[in-house]
């Protein structure tokens, strides 16, 4: 059979760095990796293409080429996924669903005609064996989760990885916390389940071997799940990997107690990570005893992000506001928190309630959801009837985000991290589109851009302060330029 998978198409989001990846010369962020993960788990020997959306238009010849269509995506990524099934549809070529996006909310596809839902290690080998007896069925769940040891290598082949920012990898899944808004623990568990050293180490090397030289995104939920897993085994592998590799730099998503732990931060700067991304939520402890974020609970946040900054890992945070317990300082706090802490890439979105988390129950059964989750928690947009009242959110949201990402205090916040930020480890090889991003930066925002003034004094103050740091301040800076771009579009 010719399978085609199909990856639908990122809205322009904080996530997406629409505006960030043009500066490199880039189509988009990230590759579809669980896309090519499935890949690698239909037959061998049947024809496969993959169409991503965020790179190349879908044609109908595609469509019209395959027996199955495969597409698997998130709920951001809804609108795109249902116009893909239309088409679909209209071509009569059947469709094969699965993912997050289907998984939490199977029922509202009813033109899909075969669901793969749960991690598709478990879901697919079963879709696949009732497909060669042609007794398929509509639904397929998976019970339990599965052995990553078994997990194959993603179809890296089907891709060009030019196209991307970054490459991503994934060495774990679930999370051992237990945040009542996240969906994690639901699609993945509270168990962090592994791959073993050499898969990572091998996939790394295949990913090397095609060229590569830029950073690397370890997609767990929480990579410090299994510190001792992660001291004893996999972050020396890495730093023994390293020793006769050029670029790649990593970074990963971690929860703060990583703060607690300098022999970790010590090795993965090491091994070569150079930022993490953390979910602060919120500097009122009641509001993270309401979301049941205990792991921020009885600690001093700003020192604990202040440490993993000094150790050379850049903190990029979350933050949420909405909560019941939220009182209508809160928005001067969250503005406080952010510029005092130097956190310079601040994610902040209203409360949303994803399907299938305590949270989505306990407001559903409160009567107070108001409309379809949309994926996205920094669009200015909540699915649920806040406490405080939509409107006075709504303002307090707008103040944060105008004043967090006003040239002004941007950058101030740049040069608040860059005085506590180590250089980092790895330097990633200067090429054409790293050279071609400096001229692109020094035009759309030296001259340009209404951030001038600041850029200039940026890497005026970083040249004589911190000169080891200025690709840091480069890459930040274009980061600030997307970020405005798309609160300017969609916040306000």
């Amino acid at each position: 059979m010719n399978l085609l998978l199909i990856y639908p198409k990122f809205p322009e989001t904080f996530w997406s760095f629409t505006y960030a990846i043009s500066f490199i010369g880039k189509k988009a962020a990230f590759p579809p990796l669980g896309l090519l993960t499935v890949a690698s788990l239909l037959p061998g020997e049947w024809p496969k293409r993959l169409v991503d959306i965020n790179v190349d238009r879908l044609e109908d010849k595609e469509i019209l080429w395959a027996d199955l269509v495969f597409i698997g995506g998130m709920a951001v990524q809804r609108k795109s996924t249902l116009q893909v099934i239309d088409r679909c549809k209209s071509l009569n070529v059947p469709i094969v669903a699965g993912g997050p996006l289907f998984t939490a909310e199977p029922d509202d596809f009813k033109d899909v005609d075969y669901l793969v839902l749960g991690e598709a290690e478990l879901t697919l080998p079963q879709f696949l064996s009732d497909l060669e007896k042609d007794q398929p069925k509509r639904v397929y769940r998976a019970e339990g989760f599965c052995d990553l040891t078994q997990t194959p290598f993603p179809l890296w082949d089907l891709l060009d990885i030019k196209n991307y920012a970054s490459m991503s990898i994934q060495f774990s899944r679930g999370c051992p916390f237990n945040c009542d808004f996240c969906n994690v623990t639901t699609l993945f568990g509270h168990r962090s389940r592994l791959k073993t050293t050499d898969q990572i180490i091998l996939e790394l090397d295949n990913i090397y071997s095609l060229g590569w030289r830029s950073s690397i995104f370890f997609v767990d939920d929480n990579f410090i799940g299994n510190k001792r897993f992660l001291k004893e085994e996999l972050l020396p592998a890495l730093i023994q990997w390293r020793k006769d590799k050029k670029g790649c730099a990593f970074y990963t998503e971690a929860s703060i107690n990583l703060a607690d732990d300098e022999e970790l931060q010590e090795m993965m700067v090491k091994a070569g990570f150079d930022s993490v991304f953390i979910g602060i939520e919120s500097p009122d402890e009641a509001s993270l005893k309401e979301c049941k974020k205990n792991q921020n609970i009885n600690r001093d946040l700003l020192e604990s992000v202040s440490r993993i900054n000094r150790s050379g890992l850049q903190v990029m945070g979350g933050f949420i506001v909405g909560f019941d317990n939220d009182k209508p300082s809160i928005f001067q706090k969250q503005i406080d928190f952010i510029q005092t802490s130097g956190i310079v890439t601040a994610m902040v979105g209203m409360l949303q309630a994803i399907p299938g988390t305590r949270l989505f129950e306990r407001l559903e059964g409160q009567n107070r959801l108001s409309e379809q989750f949309s994926g996205d928690n920094v669009n200015g947009t909540t699915n649920i009837v806040p406490k405080m009242g939509m409107e006075n959110l709504s303002k307090g949201y707008q103040l944060i985000m105008k004043q967090i990402y006003s040239p002004k205090h941007y950058y101030q916040r740049v040069r608040i991290l860059l005085k506590e930020l180590k250089a980092p480890a790895v330097i990633e090889p200067l090429n054409l589109q790293r050279f071609l991003s400096i001229f692109r930066s020094a035009v759309r925002i030296g001259i340009i851009g209404k951030e001038r003034f600041h850029f200039w004094y940026l890497i005026i103050w970083t040249l004589i302060r911190k000169p080891k740091l200025i690709s840091t301040a480069l890459a930040l800076s274009i980061y600030g330029f997307h970020y405005r771009k798309i609160c300017e579009r969609y916040i306000y």
